[in-house]
């Protein structure tokens, strides 16, 4: 139950800055952290302390383990990436699921690079996720890391046909622009 109490705090504190003014994603990379509530990520990290420790923990645990890594990580660029895998490779035992292979192989992209990032999501359970648009637009974004354009593109195209979500079709409408223009644009993040 603290677990699960953690993550609600965790990732509620930062729910008024996933979107713009204008109702647009904003990604986590993005995000003025400034503004996450910083009470919420108090409770949050004092109920993942109280629910003791990771070694044998649950999913919620888990999953409020890697919200604590953000929480804590005064920018994007300080995340602790390592320790997020780390954590996934227990949820991915504890709760194995095609989405958490995905949220995995996205960290590994971030803490050892976009290379080894499509390593990982090659490795995907692909087939139980091909309708998900979230797998091609954490390879888009990769590709376009590499320079990749034309696949980043192709990638964003797909996700774009899978996204049921208007504003999530509109970032992805503007990421398969943006891969057009090629290295000019260096926008942050995939969506998170």
């Amino acid at each position: 139950m603290r677990g699960l109490l953690a993550l609600l705090e965790l990732q509620a504190s930062r729910a008024t800055t996933r979107t713009d003014a204008g109702g647009n994603l904003v990604l986590l990379a993005d995000q003025d952290r400034t503004r996450w509530d910083r009470a919420a990520i108090a409770r949050g990290l004092a109920e993942l302390e109280r629910a003791g420790p990771l070694q044998h923990a649950g999913p919620y645990q888990l999953q409020a383990a890697i919200a604590a890594c953000h929480a804590r990580a005064e920018s994007w660029e300080t995340t602790d990436w390592p320790a997020i895998v780390a954590h996934y490779d227990a949820l991915a035992a504890a709760a194995p699921s095609p989405v958490v292979e995905l949220n995995r192989a996205v960290a590994v992209g971030l803490a050892h690079g976009p290379a080894a990032g499509l390593a990982a999501l090659d490795g995907a359970d692909t087939e139980a996720l091909r309708r998900y648009h979230l797998l091609p637009a954490a390879r888009a974004d990769f590709l376009r890391r590499l320079g990749r354009w034309p696949e980043a593109a192709a990638e964003y195209r797909q996700a774009l046909a899978l996204a049921d979500n208007a504003r999530e079709r509109a970032f992805l409408a503007a990421r398969v622009a943006a891969c057009a223009g090629g290295p000019g644009d260096q926008a942050s993040g995939t969506i998170a």
